[in-house]
């Protein structure tokens, strides 16, 4: 580890298409305090972790020199939200009209999976840990 460089995450910005479809999302599916917002950004809080969704075109300067890439560009990050009950958030997650990319599946490293994307293509998983006997 780098000398200084504490080893907690704070925040996770997440560049988002459209700000309004994504707070809408996020409060559908998260029950997730807002601590800030205003027209290009909303801070949600996620136990001691907070999640940015920012407006992508307020991202350049923040990553300059490099370029914000395209939504459209695929999964470049998957976010895990650990879980009791898999099966139950995903039949809560369709009831809300989100729909699953991949799962319930057992994988073998131990746990029970299933993915969902945000509206701006952002990958959340659930997962349980299963037994492996």
């Amino acid at each position: 580890m780098v000398n200084g460089l504490p080893s907690e995450v704070e925040v996770i910005t997440l560049f988002v298409d459209e700000i309004a479809s994504s707070k809408a999302f996020y409060a559908r599916v998260f029950a997730s305090e807002t601590i800030w917002e205003d027209a290009v950004s909303s801070v949600l809080r996620f136990g001691g972790l907070l999640i940015n969704l920012l407006d992508v075109s307020q991202a350049p300067t923040l990553v300059e020199p490099l370029p914000v890439g395209p939504s459209s560009a695929g999964a470049r990050v998957l976010l895990t939200i650990r879980v009791v009950d898999v099966d139950q958030v995903c039949a809560a997650l369709r009831e809300i009209g989100v729909d699953l990319l991949n799962g319930p599946i057992n994988r073998p490293w131990g746990r029970r999976t299933a993915s969902f994307a945000d509206p701006s293509g952002h990958v959340w998983e659930i997962a349980q840990a299963i037994d492996q006997t």
